[in-house]
């Protein structure tokens, strides 16, 4: 795999998308980052480069990838707004082809389902109340990952629990078949995608990870 030295970062304006902008600047990143509203972006660095647009549009997301080695995405659907999954990665998956980018790291809730899935009652309980309250975004999320699994490209959907917003640092659970907790934090979730990006321990697959 290439030196990443690059990354291009989508969803970084939101929640869980800041932590995850602020570790790949200490980390010594540089970014190019996705933003629909740029003006209500609070975070500046001489090594973020911002490009104003939006996933749904293949010409943003080829700005956006372009002199690029890896592509981050925390990308969530947004709340009475056209669906995004689908068609984000696909526009993704198709630049990423073109630019031969290699590495793909996207982040996922626990209602997708994979083919190596051994989900606990538990778990299987979420994504079922997600199925039966939200089947339509179910279905597009469901949809991104299958055309992830038919891509060549090197990706990792990373699958987690409740989202806590703090800064807290925790031994991290991490399995292919089951969610083991209940909950992370978003800076072990920027944490472990980073990790990610760079080894490559779960390439082509869907990690559930969790706070012991």
């Amino acid at each position: 795999m290439k030196n990443i030295n690059k990354v291009a970062v989508l969803g970084g304006g939101g929640r869980t998308g800041n932590y995850l902008v602020n570790q790949l600047l200490k980390k010594g990143f540089s970014i190019k980052l996705l933003l629909r509203n740029p003006e209500n972006f609070t975070i500046q660095s001489s090594q973020i480069e911002i490009i104003k647009g939006d996933a749904l549009d293949l010409e943003s997301i080829k700005l956006l990838l372009q002199d690029c080695e890896a592509v981050i995405s925390t990308i969530g659907q947004r709340k009475e707004e056209p669906l995004v999954a689908s068609l984000a990665t696909q526009n993704i998956l198709e630049v990423m082809y073109d630019f031969q980018i290699e590495r793909y790291v996207l982040l996922a809730g626990l209602n997708i389902d994979t083919p190596f899935d051994k989900k606990s009652t538990k778990t299987q309980m979420a994504t079922d109340w997600m199925k039966t309250n939200f089947p339509i975004i179910q279905e597009d999320r469901q949809k991104a990952y299958d055309f992830l699994t038919a891509s060549n490209v090197n990706w990792t959907q990373v699958r987690v629990p409740f989202i806590e917003f703090t800064d807290h640092k925790a031994e991290i659970s991490v399995s292919v078949e089951d969610c083991l907790g209940e909950r992370i934090s978003a800076h072990d979730i920027a944490r472990f995608m980073i990790s990610e990006m760079i080894d490559s321990n779960f390439g082509k697959q869907s990690p559930f990870i969790s706070t012991i």
